[in-house]
């Protein structure tokens, strides 16, 4: 059959899968009087291409005996054997690599109300470990099992402390933790309707895409100022306009939404139209609806859930999630000329520094690291039911009911921080921690190491700038007119 296209970026999908089980990223602490932390599962699956099409089984598969050493008692598959199953198969090989998003609903108090992100929560004391928690809150609010029967669970990517107040103030610590859908045909999602709006299937294509590139505006001035109302939120406000964020604009393949939400359905008589509706009506032909879906914003990704993902993205081929990456910035002119000013030094140091660590390079040669690697959570009893669209395996990894579990990281090394909008600040984060994560390719936390800190200061160079600009003008006035009174 035709070749689809896609092939290259599948086997280059199976290398940074390998990768990230053999060389798994260290496990954060909790900041001191801190012990909240939060788990978020990035969920993938191979759609197949129309070509390729997986045969539809009418009957279950009998039950074979099982001959081979790997279906001995005691003895479990490696993590690449598993791999290898499932990536033999042809609609694999062919298909198209997809990641699952979730569009937040609204929510009474939520600042993040309709905003990209992925399933998960923060972690309750029932819970094993940060891996249960991401799939305990997948299953909670997208209906998805990540169990061994359904999934591969292969690891976890760089671990975060989320802080506010752009660094100041720690929150939590976030944990990402990466899986693998093995069937072609998932079951259907079931959306929590308090926590999730709807979600969307979005290839691997569509995100390493320059041509899908944008950015974000966001009022900051709430996190400059420590109460969200007042003259001097206002001040801020009126003074640097919006923060420019680097951004995805979505295209999803498929998308799931949650009939049940309240307003899902417009109620009531139609709105009555204004002459300009009417106007382009005539001119363009749309009618209500076509308005109403026009109205819709478009799904970006950014912020904190787009420093996650551009740490999975540098791994794959062309690795560059960070030469499409933007480092923040304001829309007003002199704001923004201040910080490029300031930052000069800064930028082309992170871009000498990322360029020689040879960051996330490494995918094509894991073969060889990963062959005794086994699956994390899972035990197996032979490599039949993953090419079948399953994993088995026994109760091992379930939730459990045991205390929170904080574990330390070595000493010496400390976590990089997740600052305004959810980006990496990198403060308290240890030379040795610092080399590790830039070679491991936590791309975000490594740029941004230090950024915040000079943000800050260009916002104040500005704001004292233009006080002193309008000061000079208003003594230039009085000079002129105002002794002639």
């Amino acid at each position: 059959m035709a070749e689809t296209g896609t092939e290259d970026l599948v086997s280059h999908l199976k290398n940074v899968l390998l990768e990230l089980a053999s060389k798994p990223y260290p496990e954060v602490a909790c900041p001191p009087n801190l012990p909240k932390r939060a788990s978020v599962a990035v969920i993938l699956r191979v759609q197949p291409n129309y070509n390729h099409w997986p045969a539809v089984q009418s009957d279950p598969p009998r039950q074979r005996r099982r001959s081979s050493v790997a279906s001995q008692p005691g003895r479990k598959l490696s993590f690449k054997n598993i791999l290898d199953a499932f990536f033999e198969q042809d609609w694999v090989k062919h298909g198209d690599p997809e990641m699952l998003f979730i569009k937040r609903a609204t929510r009474i108090g939520d600042k993040w109300n309709g905003h990209v992100a992925l399933p998960g929560g923060k972690r309750d004391p029932e819970d094993d470990d940060d891996q249960v928690t991401a799939m305990r809150e997948a299953m909670e609010e997208v209906g998805i099992d990540l169990s061994y029967s359904h999934a591969i669970a292969v690891g976890n990517l760089p671990q975060r402390v989320v802080t506010t107040s752009w660094g100041k103030v720690p929150l939590m610590v976030l944990c990402p933790y990466v899986y693998l859908l093995t069937s072609p045909t998932p079951p259907p999602q079931r959306l929590q309707p308090t926590e999730v709006a709807s979600t969307h299937w979005v290839s691997l294509r569509a995100l390493l895409s320059p041509a899908l590139r944008t950015h974000e505006y966001a009022d900051v001035s709430n996190r400059l100022a420590k109460s969200e109302l007042g003259i001097k939120r206002w001040f801020l406000q009126a003074m640097l306009s919006k923060m420019m964020f680097a951004a995805i604009r979505l295209v999803p393949s498929s998308s799931t939404y949650c009939s049940s939400i309240p307003g899902f359905v417009p109620e009531g008589p139609a709105a009555p139209s204004t002459p300009f509706g009417k106007i382009r009506q005539l001119f363009t032909g749309s009618g209500s609806g076509s308005a109403h879906t026009s109205r819709q914003p478009p799904l970006l990704l950014w912020g904190l859930t787009l420093g996650v993902i551009s740490d999975f993205l540098e791994h794959i081929p062309p690795h560059n999630a960070l030469e499409l990456w933007t480092y923040p910035t304001f829309t007003n002119w002199d704001v923004r000329f201040t910080m490029w000013v300031l930052s000069y030094g800064f930028r082309k140091r992170k871009a000498v520094e990322m360029s020689s660590s040879g960051l996330a390079k490494t995918t094509g040669i894991v073969q060889d690291v990963v062959e005794d690697v086994e699956m994390p959570k899972q035990e197996l009893l032979d490599a039949e039911n993953v090419v079948a669209g399953g994993v088995a395996g026994d109760e091992e990894g379930k939730m459990g009911d045991e205390d929170v579990v904080v574990v330390v990281e070595e000493e010496g090394e400390e976590p990089g921080e997740v600052g305004i909008a959810g980006l990496g600040v990198g403060r308290h984060w240890g030379k040795r921690g610092r080399e590790k994560m830039i070679a491991r390719g936590a791309a975000v936390n490594s740029m941004l190491e230090g950024y915040y800190p000079i943000v800050r200061r260009a916002v104040a160079t500005a704001l004292v700038g233009r006080i002193t600009v309008v000061s000079l003008l208003v003594a230039y006035l009085w000079n002129k007119y105002g002794r002639h009174r």
